[in-house]
């Protein structure tokens, strides 16, 4: 089935997945299949509904198709995503249903860890096919855990984002990080390599008091993060996190994070342009774990992830410099190269 044009969801066909005796309620979205399979991570949450779950499926899906066709990955867009039980339930048991309804679609969707699943799940879900990814890493080849190449392209987009803001490096500059989970606590720990100032801010409270411990940073409240006085503002936790109330008391020149979905309406990408705010677009800079992926399902090597994930520093200077030439929102101008390359076929050997 297609989401409906009513709800403003993008079209993606739906694959129903129901298995009550594991437990199973969930859904794979794929939004697109030029490039090759719909590639996408595993969603577990607690969703309050099947139209929820079905809505944040779409969007996921099509936010997959935007990030695998910048990062030239050979790959269309997908997501998984599956209501998590109430009380206790096997893991086990459930991700084994998963990877047999992923198995069903003959390698059309390639799954991998999202929230709210890990390295274990994928295992499980590997017991019954092929087409999925984030599993243990082998000797020699991509795989296991993406978040440290995740933070590296964040990393690296922050580098040309800043030196593109304010024509020099991060040394010295006071950087804001919201969310310290895997991804944030190592862009953390390369920014203070970098020489960066850090804030940080966490919902939960422990990350942020072991960050401050280990880096010496600064922690503010979560509700605060976005308008200390900083150069950088780096989103890293869920989405929305930049909606009306954090423009306006947003400090920052430079925004420039992993986390998805950053533009809480479309109207703030116009509103960052006005304020004269450099956006470097989520999709863009956050691959360096789908990088990973693809290479560990393409059985590259390690060699292989870096060079792909370094090209995010140029690719983000070059997004930003036509966005700046065009006079638009560099969001709209990612969008218009993403939207040409992901209807173009692609050997994965290129």
């Amino acid at each position: 089935m297609t989401a409906a044009a009513s709800h403003d969801l993008p079209p993606v066909e739906y694959v129903r997945l129901i298995d009550e005796a594991a437990r199973l309620d969930g859904v794979i979205a794929i939004h697109s299949t030029a490039r090759g399979p719909a590639a996408g991570g595993c969603r577990l949450w607690s969703y309050p509904d099947a139209e929820t779950m079905l809505a944040d499926a779409a969007r996921l899906a099509e936010g997959m198709s935007y990030k695998n066709a910048m990062a030239e990955l050979p790959f269309g867009g997908g997501k998984s995503v599956l209501r998590r039980p109430h009380g206790a339930f096997d893991r086990r048991i459930l991700f084994e249903a998963f990877g047999r309804e992923v198995e069903k679609l003959g390698g059309r969707y390639v799954t991998a860890e999202d929230v709210g699943t890990g390295v274990e799940d994928m295992e499980f879900a590997a017991m019954h096919t092929s087409h999925v990814a984030g599993r243990t890493a082998r000797p020699g080849f991509a795989g296991g855990d993406p978040s440290p190449w995740t933070a590296l392209g964040v990393f690296e987009a922050m580098k040309a984002s800043a030196l593109f803001a304010y024509g020099s490096s991060l040394s010295g500059m006071t950087i804001a990080v919201q969310g310290l989970g895997s991804v944030g606590a190592e862009l953390c720990h390369m920014l203070d390599g970098a020489g960066a100032r850090l804030v940080v801010a966490d919902i939960v409270t422990e990350r942020a008091a072991g960050v401050a411990d280990k880096l010496g940073a600064t922690v503010a409240a979560v509700e605060e993060i976005a308008g200390v006085d900083a150069q950088v503002f780096a989103p890293c936790a869920l989405g929305g996190a930049l909606d009306d109330a954090a423009l306006a008391a947003l400090k920052a020149k430079v925004v420039c994070g992993a986390a998805n979905n950053q533009l809480a309406a479309p109207h703030i990408a116009g509103r960052l342009l006005e304020m004269d705010v450099t956006y470097a677009p989520d999709y863009v800079v956050n691959a360096g774990g789908i990088i990973n992926v693809s290479a560990e399902y393409l059985h590259e090597d390690e060699n292989q992830v870096r060079a792909r994930v370094m090209r995010i520093g140029p690719r983000t200077a070059d997004i930003l410099e036509q966005a700046r030439d065009l006079h638009l929102p560099s969001s709209q101008v990612a969008n218009r190269i993403a939207e040409q390359l992901m209807t173009q076929p692609v050997d994965a050997a290129d």
